[in-house]
C-alpha cells in the first residue's frame, strides 16, 4: 500500500494531534489476538481492522447460527453453518486487505493458549464462559500478556483492562487481574450465560466497541485505559459506573505458578458442580485425624497463614501435587486450603492419580473455618 492510499484510509485519525502518523504507525506494528467471533469479538475485530491494527488473529471453533445475527452484525444469513473465524477473516480481510488476519478455527485449550498467546502483543477476551475466561486470564498473567476484557448479560456489560504492561499505576503497584476482582469461578448453573439470561443485541455492539478502544489506547498510549478500573454500563438508562480495583495477594496463589500447573489445571471442573460427597465438615474432618490411617495435605503455599500446628499433616503446594503424589501413602487423603477451593482442586487431581485405591476427601470451608469452629468450641 502506498503511503498516499495508506494516508487516505486512516486520514481521519491520523490528523488528531493525540495519535498522529506515530500513533497509526503503532497500530500497524500492533498485534492482537481476540478470543471468540460472537458478540463481542465481532464488533471489536470490525473496529481494530478499520483502525490499522497491523496483525489480528481470530480463535473461534463455532459456527454461525440465525440466534446469533441479531447481535454479530459481522455475518448474514449467507453464514449460517459456517466457521466464524474463517467467516470473519475473509469479510475483515475485505474490509482492510493491507493488514494481516490470521484464523484460528479452533477451541482454546491449556494445550494451544500459551502457544498462541506468545505471538501477539494484546489479548482480548470475548467468550461467554467462565472456565475459558479464567483459562485466557491465567495464560496472560504467566506471560504478562495485557488482557481486555469485556461481559454482557441482558441489559449490562462491563469493560476492564488487566495485567497490563509495566507503568505507573493509579492507586497500586501491582497490575490488577480478572481474579482480583472474581478470585473463583462461579459453579454451573449459578450464573446464566447470554443463551440462558439473554441480551439486547445493541449491548455486545457497545462493549465490543469499548473493549477496541481500550485495545487502541494500549497500543498508541493516547488517553487513559481502564487499568485498575472497571467500567459497567447500563443499555436501560445509560447509567455508567467506574469501579477501582485493587491487587489481592491471596489471588495470586490461584493460578498455575509456570506452564507445567497451567497445563494440568482443569478450567472445565473448575466451573461445574463439585462432588459434594468429596467435601468434609470439620467435625468429620477431627474424628478421621483422631481415627488414624490418614494423610492430611496442606495444598496452600509456603507463605500462607494461619500456620497449623494442631496436627501432623504434608505441605505440598497444589502446583507440586502431581509431583508429589508418592509422599501419600494412607489409604484416606484430605485436602485442605484457606477457603476449600484449591482443596477441591486438589481432591480433583488425586482421585485422577489414584482412582478408586484411595479416598479422597476436602475440607469445606478450609483450615480459616476450622479454626474459627475449634475456637468456639
Amino acid at each position: 500500500m502506498s503511503d498516499q492510499n495508506l494516508y487516505e484510509r486512516y486520514h481521519r485519525q491520523v490528523i488528531l494531534p493525540e495519535f498522529g502518523e506515530e500513533g497509526q504507525q503503532k497500530l500497524l506494528k500492533g498485534k492482537v489476538l481476540v478470543i471468540g467471533a460472537g458478540g463481542l469479538g465481532c464488533p471489536a475485530l470490525q473496529y481494530l481492522a478499520a483502525a490499522g491494527i497491523g496483525t489480528i488473529g481470530i480463535v473461534d471453533d463455532d459456527v454461525v447460527a440465525l440466534n446469533n445475527l441479531h447481535r454479530q452484525v459481522l455475518y448474514s444469513v449467507n453464514d449460517i453453518g459456517l466457521s466464524k473465524a474463517e467467516r470473519a477473516t475473509h469479510i475483515l480481510q475485505q474490509l482492510n486487505p493491507d493488514i494481516k488476519i490470521i484464523c484460528y478455527n479452533e477451541r482454546l485449550e491449556n494445550k494451544n493458549a500459551l502457544m498462541l498467546f506468545e505471538e501477539f502483543d494484546i489479548i482480548i477476551d470475548g467468550t461467554d464462559n467462565f472456565s475459558t475466561r479464567y483459562l485466557i486470564n491465567d495464560a496472560c498473567v504467566l506471560l504478562n500478556k495485557p488482557l481486555v476484557y469485556g461481559a454482557i448479560s441482558q441489559f449490562e456489560g462491563q469493560v476492564s483492562v488487566f495485567n497490563p504492561p509495566p507503568q505507573p499505576l493509579k492507586g497500586s503497584n501491582e497490575a490488577v487481574n480478572y481474579r482480583d476482582l472474581f478470585p473463583d469461578p462461579p459453579k454451573e448453573g449459578e450464573v446464566l450465560n447470554c443463551a440462558e439470561a439473554g441480551v439486547l443485541g445493541v449491548l455486545p455492539g457497545i462493549i465490543g466497541t469499548m473493549m477496541a478502544n481500550e485495545t487502541i489506547k494500549l497500543i498508541t498510549g493516547i488517553g487513559e485505559p481502564l487499568i485498575n478500573q472497571l467500567l459497567t454500563y447500563n443499555a436501560l438508562n445509560n447509567q455508567v459506573y467506574l469501579l477501582n480495583l485493587s491487587a489481592r495477594k491471596e489471588t495470586r496463589s490461584l493460578i498455575p505458578k509456570d506452564e507445567k500447573a497451567f497445563l494440568q489445571m482443569d478450567y472445565v471442573w473448575l466451573c461445574s458442580s463439585p462432588v459434594q460427597q468429596s467435601e468434609i465438615d470439620p467435625d468429620i474432618f477431627n474424628d478421621m485425624i483422631a481415627n488414624g490411617n490418614v494423610d492430611v495435605i496442606d495444598v496452600r503455599e509456603s507463605h500462607e497463614t494461619p500456620s497449623v500446628n494442631e496436627f501432623k499433616h504434608l505441605r505440598i503446594p497444589l502446583a507440586q501435587l502431581s509431583d508429589n503424589s508418592s509422599l501419600i501413602k494412607s489409604e484416606n487423603v484430605i485436602a485442605f486450603c484457606q477457603s476449600g477451593k484449591r482443596s477441591l482442586q486438589a481432591a480433583k487431581i488425586l482421585s485422577g492419580i489414584f482412582g478408586d485405591s484411595k479416598k479422597i476427601y476436602s475440607l469445606r470451608g478450609g483450615i480459616v473455618e476450622w479454626k474459627k469452629q475449634k475456637q468456639t468450641v
